[in-house]
């Protein structure tokens, strides 16, 4: 039969009473039933997938949630986050997110130095940001598929910004070059069968190396200088322009109106002329008696004084008073 034991620690003394073999194989079996039901069931996460292996061997993807497998180590299971949203940064570190971003004071001048179309030197940090969109292939596909996308992104950034001059790449061009390496990148990673999907490329920060951003800095103002006459000149040009069009127009038509009416007269009293030839060619004695009364009745309303003369008066001119009740 066991007997117990003591223990002295000290002054005090302890006794550990005996354990009798039951005991022992029920612990034992317990144990066992522990392991077994941990590696029978297994959870996946609900932005996870689990992948299946036997004996290192792929046998199917499972859905969030508890699921069972083979235990004692014959099956495994891989799990991969397929919903989350993973980022690489290029050319920068950010040792902290949050309001108040800290980012890395060390320089990663061998991912962002990059040369451009036309032989000058740009800084380019950048931000690729993907997910997993096939577990088994993101898995066996590629043997480190975190480094082979950044490989990857580096050297697409480079060949693409390698095509355009600084001026793009620092300004206008960088929305049309994130793009466009979104999409090669994305081509590549299919080539390889990677079982990523790439959300976002965004550029970050682009700007000139320092030893040379004064010299760039003037180059940009005389640049928004140059911009700047010219519109200037432009809004000179739309105001002045379109007004001395309006008088051109103005002229035009007022002279154009002028013709018309000249060209009607001319036609009117040209037709009245020869009416009145018609008529005389007609009545000429008829014809003289009217065009003389009615040059008459268009003249005399016009006279204030009126001389009325007998040419068979030899002497002092008689005057015949036609204007009366005062009138001059």
């Amino acid at each position: 039969m066991a007997q117990s034991k003591q223990f002295r620690f000290g002054d005090s003394e302890i006794k550990i009473p005996p354990i009798k073999g039951k005991w022992i194989t029920l612990g034992i079996l317990a144990l066992l039933v522990l392991i077994f039901i941990s590696s029978l069931f297994y959870q996946v996460g609900p932005n996870e997938e689990g992948v299946i292996l036997r004996f290192g061997r792929y046998i199917k993807t499972t859905e969030p949630g508890l699921h069972a497998k083979i235990p004692f180590g014959v099956e495994t299971v891989k799990k991969v986050k397929v919903k989350y949203i993973f980022k690489e940064e290029f050319g920068f570190r950010t040792l902290k997110a949050g309001v108040r971003t800290i980012y890395s004071s060390q320089r990663f001048d061998n991912e962002s130095l990059m040369l451009t179309g036309d032989l000058n030197v740009a800084v380019v940090e950048w931000i690729v940001r993907y997910r997993i969109k096939n577990a088994k292939d993101f898995l066996f596909n590629v043997r480190n598929p975190e480094k082979t996308l950044r490989d990857i992104s580096e050297a697409v950034m480079r060949e693409v910004v390698g095509d355009r001059s600084v001026s793009e790449v620092l300004t206008v061009g960088r929305t049309e070059i994130a793009q466009n390496v979104q999409v090669q990148i994305q081509k590549i990673m299919d080539l390889y069968k990677s079982g990523i999907k790439i959300v976002t490329v965004k550029l970050q920060n682009v700007n000139p190396p320092d030893p040379v951003k004064p010299a760039f800095n003037d180059v940009n103002e005389a640049k928004q200088e140059k911009e700047r006459m010219i519109n200037q000149a432009w809004e000179a040009y739309n105001k002045t322009i379109p007004r001395a069009k309006g008088e051109a127009e103005k002229t035009i038509r007022s002279a154009e109106g002028y013709a018309l009416n000249r060209v009607n007269r001319a036609s009117g009293e040209a037709n009245n002329f020869i009416q009145v030839w018609k008529a005389y060619s007609q009545a000429k004695d008829v014809t003289r008696r009217r065009l003389y009364l009615e040059t008459l009745q268009d003249v005399l309303p016009k006279v204030h004084k009126k001389y009325i003369i007998d040419p068979d008066i030899k002497g002092i001119l008689q005057t015949l008073p036609l204007n009366q009740g005062g009138k001059k």
